[in-house]
Order: C-alpha cells, then structure tokens, then sequence
C-alpha cells in the first residue's frame, strides 16, 4: 500500500464523522420532539422519562471504555457504532412513550462508547504535544452534530416525517462504519502510515507512561484524586449540553412559539459556537505554553474561561 505522511490526522479526520453522527443521533430526537409527541400523545412528563433513559445509558461510559481497551479500537467501535445505527433505525418504528423510552436507554448504552474512543485513539496516535488539538478537532464533530439535526428534521418532516430523521442518521452510520474498517488499524500495522510518522507517534509518548505500561485495577482509579476531580468537572458541564439538545427544541416551541423553520434557522447556534470553542480552547493553552506557563495551568486557564462565559 501506499505510503501517506500524515495518516493520523486522517484517522482523526475519519473520528470526526462518527462523532458527527454520534451527536446527530442524539440531537434528532430533541428537534423532532414536538411532532413525536403530539401525534404518540406523550406528555412532557413521560417525555422526561425517555430522556433520562439515555442519560442513564450513558453513565455506563467506563464499561464502554474497558471493552474498548479490551478488544481494541478496530472491532470494539465497530460493533458500537453498528449497534447505535441499528437502534437509531429503530426509533424511526417506534411507537409510544415505552418504546421510545427503552430505545433510548440503549441508546445511551453504546453511544456512551464514543467519547472514550476518542480520548483512546487521540493517545496512541498523537505524540503528546498535539493531544490537545487531536482532541479539540474531534470534539467538533459532536458539535457538528447536532449543527445537523434541526434541518436534517425540518427537512424530514416537511417532505416525509419525522420517521425518516431517523432512518437517515442510522443509515449514515452504517455507512461510517464501512469506512473505519476499510481504513483504520492501529498504527503498528496500519500499512499506510510511513516509518517517520511512526516514529514521531512512539516518540511523542510520555516517557512515564511507555515504562509502566499496564491497565491500572478499578479500585486503583478510583483512589486518584484526578479522577475525581473530572469527573466533578463533567457532572457539573454535561447537563448544560444535554438541556440544549433535548429541552431547548421543546422549550423553544412551546414558550418561545418558535415554528419549526425557525427552529432549524436558530437551533443550531449555540452548537456553532462550541464548534469554535473547541477549536479556540487548545489555541489558547498551546499560546500560554508558548509564553512559558506550564501544560496544567494553561489548562486550568482556558477551563476557568469557559466556565465563565458559562454564566453569561
């Protein structure tokens, strides 16, 4: 096979796609809301039931992150992708706030699977000093995502129902997933990927981290303060993001009397701006590292920053 110089930032490339679709599938179900409900008679309350099915799926990210360390990238996000498509297919014959409720639990189940591989691929085929980009160019495609979804749904019911939002998301990931397999591999054996771009990854590695390299036990992890520490951090930033792409659609319809074209005229917006503050948060840490500040503070910078802007 050919031999290209920059094979890894077209794995990352690929990585964005799925998230692109990871976050589509999530999203449609919030922008198509209003007309789920109105025709399955589903009031808001059994409404909140099916979303926090998914939430309560997607807790279960850690087990997603084993199996994936434990067969490995190439099969273990093959599997979950296929499976997410599959059950997004499956919301598009759904029937009743149950069934609705049951899919989206399973949902959260093997979507959960996405941020972990993420952060996964980003270490073994980043040398270190280009992490914090790898990271925030994937990021972009859950953003993305849900860019898609409100005139992906505008569409589908102007011209279909809401049914076909569904059905084309799911579609799309099965057809994502063609693609991962025919192109990634990790990249000891990805066949593409030239001896200098090799060397630069292993290099790259933290020393640290190439000498003990093992799978710390659970009750290991769970004694670091680190981990803690991140995961305070997402408890307190994830159900923002959750409010915007499951609440903000209904909110927007049935307190802001917006009608759907306006919908996915403005939707999408405040997914436009994490877009670009995915790609302005490593700029800034990597201008403060330039400056002399070390990795963790600049970090803690930019963390301080968006929470901030938050409040606004």
């Amino acid at each position: 096979m050919r031999r290209f110089p920059y094979v890894r930032w077209t794995i990352i490339a690929l990585f964005v796609g799925a998230m692109v679709i990871n976050y589509l599938t999530r999203s449609v179900l919030g922008v198509a809301a209003p007309a789920i409900m109105a025709e399955q008679h589903i009031s808001s309350a059994q409404y909140s039931w099916i979303t926090g099915a998914f939430q309560f799926g997607i807790m279960f990210q850690p087990v997603a992150g084993y199996l994936l360390d434990l067969i490995g990238l190439k099969i273990g996000f093959t599997l979950f992708v296929a499976v997410w498509s599959l059950i997004t297919l499956g919301h598009g014959l759904a029937t009743g706030w149950v069934g609705f409720a049951g899919l989206r639990g399973a949902l959260g189940l093997v979507e959960g699977s996405a941020q972990p591989a993420g952060m996964k691929l980003v270490a073994e085929w980043f040398p270190a000093r280009e992490r914090g980009v790898a990271g925030g160019i994937y990021q972009i495609g859950a953003s993305f995502g849900a860019v898609l979804a409100p005139p992906l749904v505008a569409w589908s019911v102007f011209n279909y129902s809401w049914r076909a939002a569904f059905f084309v998301a799911g579609g799309l990931g099965l057809v994502w997933v063609l693609g991962w397999i025919a192109w990634y591999a990790p990249p000891a054996r990805h066949r593409a990927l030239s001896d200098r771009e090799r060397t630069l990854i292993v290099e790259g590695q933290e020393p640290a981290l190439v000498r003990h390299r093992r799978r710390p036990p659970l009750g290991e992890l769970l004694r670091r303060r680190n981990l803690w520490a991140i995961a305070a951090a997402r408890f307190l930033a994830d159900p923002v993001w959750g409010m915007l792409s499951l609440w903000m659609p209904l909110y927007l319809i049935k307190v802001r009397h917006f009608d759907l074209t306006q919908i996915a005229l403005f939707a999408w917006l405040p997914f436009l701006a994490a877009d670009l503050g995915c790609l302005f948060g490593p700029a800034v840490v990597a201008y403060l590292q330039r400056r002399g500040i070390g990795l963790i503070d600049a970090r803690r910078g930019v963390f301080t920053l968006g929470a901030v802007l938050m409040t606004g």
